[in-house]
């Protein structure tokens, strides 16, 4: 299980507006593959993990998209009914019981005979659960509460966004604690950066920022959709329109200091100096911060008292990769 959670961690929040999850398949005790869902509309965890297990049992690579839950599904119930009856999946999140695109990973998982299956935690939405029931009502046997504190923590976002704006703080620095002029991040880092814009529903920014770096704030690195853009402000007059930011298509850029937006259902990616993150501190949920392994003498820092517990971290590039949350 605890590899299931890693896994889920490396695309967390990247699946917006779906939860981070990971899923592990063994058989006889024998770890066959170890995945996680990448992305929203594309097929789950416990389905890549099973598809990785197809190919690590029969040594053949399938032809298809496995992103594609639809050919995915398809492909897993066109294989004898007893391939998968030795094998046990461990997942951190329980498999969903709602029908969209796809039958439920659930029904699937019914449906291949599979042996057991390993929960972590329920899921949070009413409409989405049952499936651990429906599993254990067909024969299955199924365990709940594996590494569950862990489980929720990986999942605390998406619990937030069902009910209000869950709200990260994104910053970069040096080992020693530095703002240093200039770029701090590893391009992996910056690669990183660009994923969580795509997907977030709104990046803010600091005004004084905008005005000092006339940043462009895209995703050009990977090609994507600028995310839509609020300027964090109590000075509206005194921002330029003709800097880059304002000059992209199909973005929407708004400016003020009211944040009555946060109680909307959604992800809001937040970026910005030392100020940005005192007058935001009571609306952050989370802070996810990029320590680059180098010391610099600049004063510029982020000055603010605030204890934070660590909930995950690894390396990203040349970079540490720290995600957090106040306590």
């Amino acid at each position: 299980m605890r590899l299931a959670l890693q896994a889920g961690w490396e695309y967390q929040g990247l699946a917006y507006p779906n939860p981070g999850v990971g899923a592990v398949i063994t058989k006889n005790g024998k770890l066959l593959c170890i995945a996680a869902h990448e992305k929203s509309g594309s097929s789950h965890a416990e389905v890549l993990a099973l598809l990785g297990a197809y190919e690590y049992i029969s040594g053949k690579t399938i032809e298809f998209d496995r992103q594609n839950a639809f050919l995915a599904h398809q492909f897993l119930r066109s294989l004898p009914n007893s391939f998968f009856k030795d094998c046990t999946a461990y997942v951190t999140l329980e498999p969903c019981n709602h029908t969209g695109k796809t039958t439920s990973c659930a029904t699937l998982l019914i449906d291949l005979k599979i042996k057991s299956v390993y929960i972590a935690t329920i899921d949070p939405v009413p409409s989405h659960s049952g499936g651990a029931k429906r599993m254990q009502e067909s024969g299955i046997d199924v365990h709940i509460g594996l590494l569950q504190k862990e489980a929720d923590e990986l999942i605390e976002p998406f619990s937030i966004w069902q009910k209000r704006a869950f709200v990260l703080f994104k910053l970069a620095q040096t080992t020693n604690g530095r703002i240093t002029n200039g770029v701090i991040s590893s391009e992996v880092s910056r690669i990183h950066t660009h994923k969580l814009r795509s997907v977030a529903s709104k990046l803010a920014i600091g005004g004084n920022t905008v005005r000092v770096d006339r940043p462009t704030l895209d995703c050009r690195m990977i090609d994507a959709k600028a995310p839509d853009l609020f300027i964090y402000t109590t000075d509206k007059d005194n921002i330029d329109k003709n800097i880059p930011l304002f000059n992209i298509q199909n973005r929407n850029v708004s400016l003020g200091d009211n944040l009555d937006f946060l109680q909307t259902p959604s992800f809001v990616l937040v970026e910005g100096g030392e100020g940005m993150l005192k007058a935001w501190q009571d609306k952050i949920d989370w802070l996810l911060i990029y320590q680059a392994p180098m010391l610099d003498s600049k004063r510029l820092s982020y000055n603010i008292d605030m204890k934070l517990k660590t909930l995950h971290h690894k390396n990203i590039g040349d970079d540490l990769i720290i995600w957090s949350k106040k306590i």
